[in-house]
């Protein structure tokens, strides 16, 4: 996982707008913070996306620039922004025990989970022993009390009791890759192979693999889930990432229908399975 946060480029995102604004009213960044009472710099900071503007910020700035009906606008996508990264240490003041439980009522009412991950098993698709090694992992990472990842792990199979139910339909891409990331030692990876095995055989439940070796019409990327068409959550090394915006969930849709595309299903998935625990007993 990469420790870029993807809500700067929407903060950059939010301050071209204030600018395209600004210069549509042909307002010099001097007469606009002049206008708004502020120093000078300020307008400069807010449109490289290096100062979020408070939403009294954005009433000034719209006000100044003569667009008044569109400060609602302007103020939900900063909203958003400021919703969209959640840094660890702020993620982890439940603790991680608790924190297995926070979406318990978005996956009820999610109609399609789509996920893709390129570097580990999914949580819903994890068994307790794999869920133990990755805690141990991300506590080591982040300094967590280790005491609690076994009860972290055990709470994470909660989860699962919505696995072939139909609410939701889940539909995994998994790159081949994530089925040999040594995480728990041979012995863990081969109970972790075998339950993906077993889950295949669940009504609702499509897992695909993408091959090691196959010509790429798109390079792997960092893990996401999609929930319907409303919500994207993704993890990095530093914290947590969400966003509602349609242009993005729209992106990710193409996304997933490109990388789905790359899958193999059934009797070939089973096979890249096993080919994966003959390369990990290989090692």
């Amino acid at each position: 996982m990469s420790d870029q946060e993807p809500s700067e480029s929407a903060k950059r995102a939010l301050g071209t707008q204030l600018k395209e604004l600004r210069r549509d009213t042909n307002l010099s960044g001097v007469e606009l913070a002049r206008r708004c009472g502020w120093h000078k710099t300020k307008v400069s900071k807010i449109e490289h996306g290096a100062q979020i503007p408070t939403e009294d910020d954005i009433r000034a700035w719209a006000t100044a620039c003569g667009v008044e009906g569109q400060i609602p606008e302007l103020i939900a996508v900063s909203r958003e922004i400021e919703q969209m990264w959640t840094d660890y240490k702020r993620w982890h003041r439940p603790g991680i025990k608790r924190l297995q439980f926070q979406a318990m009522d978005l996956y009820a009412k999610t109609k399609l989970l789509r996920a893709y991950e390129s570097l580990f098993i999914p949580g819903f698709l994890q068994t307790v022993e794999y869920a133990k090694a990755q805690f141990t992992i991300h506590a080591k990472l982040h300094g967590l009390p280790l005491d609690d990842v076994e009860e972290a792990a055990q709470n994470r199979m909660v989860r699962k009791r919505f696995l072939g139910t139909g609410a939701p339909i889940f539909s995994f891409l998994l790159e081949a890759s994530a089925l040999t990331n040594n995480t728990g030692g041979v012995e863990v990876m081969s109970g972790q192979l075998d339950h993906l095995l077993e889950v295949m055989k669940l009504q609702y439940v499509s897992i695909g693999i993408i091959p090691q070796g196959r010509v790429r019409s798109l390079y792997p990327g960092e893990g996401f889930y999609l929930f319907d068409e409303s919500l994207l959550k993704q993890e990095f090394w530093s914290g947590a990432f969400q966003t509602s915006r349609p242009e993005n969930i729209s992106h990710f849709v193409r996304v997933f229908a490109a990388l789905r595309d790359q899958a193999v299903f059934g009797t070939a998935a089973r096979s890249e399975i096993e080919a994966a625990r003959s390369r990990l007993q290989g090692t």
